[in-house]
């Protein structure tokens, strides 16, 4: 049996897909936080919150990645960790540098770093020559309107260290450049405290179907696990609004797309990494959007399971302490699983979800979740604001996405100043 460090955590469904994958591989975990009660705030399942779970439950600051590592190896002589890793982007690197500290399994610091900063990727894959859009980076909105210039619109501006979607919007001229940078200004810290880095990215607008290779790279060699087609909704933002495994692509598709992701991490330099690389299909072919070290959120590892019986969680905890990850495929009775989230209208106060009642029972639905009475819903921009989901799955390939969107779309959101008291 391993001990695993995790260091912080996302607060969403990976903080008990992680926890669980890890039990079901026969290991344990340690987590470690800087703020404990920003776990306890929201769990995501009822009852005590998985991460409480821990063998050992540890406080210290992990922001600073210098000060985190000798912490962790003044505890190791006492607890003995065998490997440490982490779900929440903003630690990735910081969980490398760790691995290498103590000389346990893990990805190359550097690796991590550059898949991690979107300016550090785009100038990698282009070095490469894996194909990805025409970017340019600047700090300031002068530099940027410079860049916009060149490149021409419609661009897309991103931030080059921030996830989930956030501040990633399209933007068609030099006043909608202005009003996106300023909004990005407003935003000099992450939500875990981490000052920002200022540089800011524009990319050629990118059009086609999103897919995402779900793979994992062990000593050297790179499994491709499947390919997820990402539905994108919220113009000008980005807003992924649900995901079906596998994706409906014809074979010379599929084959160009395994085959740019593959490049990607091997550009990157990613060894020892569960990865989740996202693409545009372009007419000219696939193109890079991303590429994350670490397990797919929004539920996709769920979804992978549901078809194949491979729990990528569960690889990544026996990735991170060096054995031989389970890929074998079972027979799970599922041709194709997909998840459709639901978005707030507006903002404002959620009074109720009418529709949730008929979920229970109906055809192929095998989780659902939405936010309850009372819930205060943001501005549909990012991922970060789903008022819920539904999950199905069905026997036949291509077939799960469908039924998980008309289901979606049957609910109506009330705000509390409809609903009658």
């Amino acid at each position: 049996m391993g001990h695993l460090l995790m260091v912080e955590s996302w607060v969403g469904a990976m903080s008990a897909l992680l926890p669980r994958g890890i039990r079901e591989s026969g290991h344990r975990f340690s987590f470690i936080t800087r703020d404990l009660h920003h776990y306890l705030r929201s769990s995501p399942v009822p009852g005590a919150h998985p991460l409480l779970g821990a063998e050992n439950l540890l406080t210290t600051e992990t922001n600073d990645v210098a000060a985190l590592a000798e912490h962790v190896a003044r505890l190791q002589p006492v607890l003995g960790f065998d490997g440490v890793l982490t779900s929440c982007d903003y630690y990735l690197p910081a969980v490398a540098h760790i691995a290498a500290r103590l000389g346990l399994p893990g990805a190359p610091p550097e690796a991590v770093e550059r898949a991690c900063s979107k300016d550090l990727t785009r100038r990698a894959l282009r070095e490469a020559g894996v194909p990805g859009p025409a970017f340019a980076l600047a700090e300031s909105a002068a530099g940027l309107e410079e860049a916009a210039a060149a490149l021409g619109y419609p661009l897309v501006l991103k931030p080059v260290d921030l996830c989930a979607g956030m501040f990633v919007r399209k933007v068609t001229d030099d006043v909608e450049l202005r009003d996106a940078y300023a909004a990005l200004r407003q935003f000099p810290v992450n939500a875990r405290g981490q000052r920002r880095n200022p540089l800011v990215l524009l990319e050629e607008l990118l059009t086609g179907p999103e897919v995402s290779v779900e793979t994992v790279t062990s000593r050297g060699r790179t499994s491709v696990i499947g390919v997820t087609d990402k539905s994108i909704a919220g113009a000008p933002w980005f807003v992924e609004t649900g995901h079906m495994f596998p994706a409906a692509l014809d074979l010379d598709t599929e084959r160009a797309v395994v085959e740019t992701a593959v490049a990607a991490v091997e550009a990157l330099g990613l060894d020892n990494v569960v990865g989740h690389t996202e693409l545009k299909l372009t007419p000219d072919g696939p193109r890079i959007v991303e590429v994350n070290p670490r397990p797919a959120g929004n539920q996709i590892t769920e979804l992978v399971r549901r078809v194949t019986g491979i729990d990528l969680a569960a690889a990544y905890a026996q990735v991170a302490l060096g054995e031989e990850p389970a890929l074998e495929r079972a027979e799970t009775g599922a041709g194709s699983a997909a998840i459709s989230f639901l978005l707030p209208p507006k903002e404002g106060v959620i009074g109720e979800v009418v529709g949730v009642q008929d979920l229970d029972g109906a055809d192929g639905v095998v989780d659902w979740k939405f936010k309850s009475s009372g819930h205060r819903s943001g501005p549909a921009t990012s991922n970060n604001n789903y008022l819920g989901h539904v999950m199905v799955t069905a026997p036949d390939p291509g077939r799960a996405r469908a039924k998980a969107e008309a289901l979606v779309g049957g609910l109506d959101v009330r705000y509390a100043e409809e609903v009658p008291a």
